[in-house]
């Protein structure tokens, strides 16, 4: 299944990325997209050495229970049922969890990513060597919950400004080393990206202009950003309405508004009348979320999507 990509992007995403290990750069070099930086589909790749991690961290010396009381020749099944109504994100990586430790594990998926699946539900039936179905329990479970609590959330905020228009977009709040995987989940649930990282377009915040610190911060801080990256966007982030006009005029692309009230957000759309994109973010809940998007503005950024994403109920079964 793939995903819709975001619009903000417009450089190629392939260049090396400086900070990153050997394994992080295969990793986001899978998953990243030669000519876009939206997340579309997961790598093979990219799943698999994220997975080998997962369940190094998890067996350690290996997987001392199992071991113990499980024949080394037993096979059998198990059902992946989901435990309450959710939107599913995550069934690559589960598989390739017990891929990872049985080459000759048979699993069937029942649906797809970006599915609603009710309680009750298989999700996935996996037939396996029993050891490898318990010792690789946690590990599926713990991708399938995270991932598919994200795509959840995302659906709410974005059933919640359905027909508005507004577009709603996660943040750069994610869980270290998953980012990935978690906006993946996100465009599961409805929802788009934002930023993958630093290096996608210009996003001019409060302390970089305290670090300008001059009278015409705003207008130096574009102009020079134009100038040394000239093919990536510049969104300038406006906490007032006087920054909101000073970043429309000097040229910014899309002007976040933030933490605003619904008052200010109004005044600061007719302020900028089109010349600009305009975001909203800030104290962004789903209660909120409806009136804030009939302010006018384009798009609606939520943290929450990510850094508050409740781990969905989702549980597996040895057949006997």
């Amino acid at each position: 299944m793939t995903f819709a990509i975001r619009e903000y992007c417009t450089k190629d995403c392939s260049k090396t990325h400086l900070f990153l290990t050997g394994q992080q750069k295969a990793i986001a070099n899978a998953l990243r997209p030669s000519q876009q930086c939206g997340v579309t589909d997961l790598a093979d790749i990219s799943i698999k050495q994220h997975v080998m991690a997962a369940l190094s961290e998890d067996i350690g010396h290996g997987d001392a229970t199992t071991e113990a009381l499980i024949a080394s020749d037993s096979s059998g099944r198990a059902k992946i049922i989901a435990r309450e109504t959710l939107t599913i994100a995550g069934i690559a990586v589960a598989k390739a969890v017990f891929v990872e430790l049985d080459n000759e594990a048979s699993i069937d998926a029942h649906f797809e990513d970006g599915e609603e699946i009710q309680p009750g539900e298989c999700i996935l039936t996996v037939s396996a060597q029993l050891r490898s179905l318990l010792t690789g329990e946690r590990t599926a479970l713990n991708y399938l919950q995270r991932l598919s609590g994200i795509a959840t959330q995302s659906a709410r905020y974005a059933k919640a400004v359905s027909g508005t228009g507004v577009l709603i977009l996660d943040t750069r709040k994610t869980t270290p080393g998953w980012r990935l995987l978690e906006k993946y989940a996100v465009q599961c649930g409805g929802a788009r990206n934002h930023r993958r990282g630093l290096d996608d377009m210009i996003l001019i915040k409060d302390n970089h202009l305290a670090a300008l610190s001059g009278e015409c911060a705003i207008a130096e801080a574009i102009r020079q950003a134009r100038l040394i990256s000239p093919d990536l966007k510049i969104e300038v982030e406006a906490e007032t309405l006087d920054q909101a006009q000073q970043a429309t005029e000097a040229g910014a692309d899309i002007v976040l508004l933030d933490n605003m009230t619904i008052e200010e957000l109004r005044a600061a759309v007719k302020l900028i009348d089109g010349r600009a994109q305009t975001e909203a973010s800030g104290g962004i809940t789903l209660e909120n979320i409806r009136e804030v998007a009939e302010t006018g503005v384009n798009y609606i950024s939520a943290g929450a999507l990510t850094h508050s994403a409740r781990a969905v109920d989702i549980s597996m079964k040895i057949e006997s």
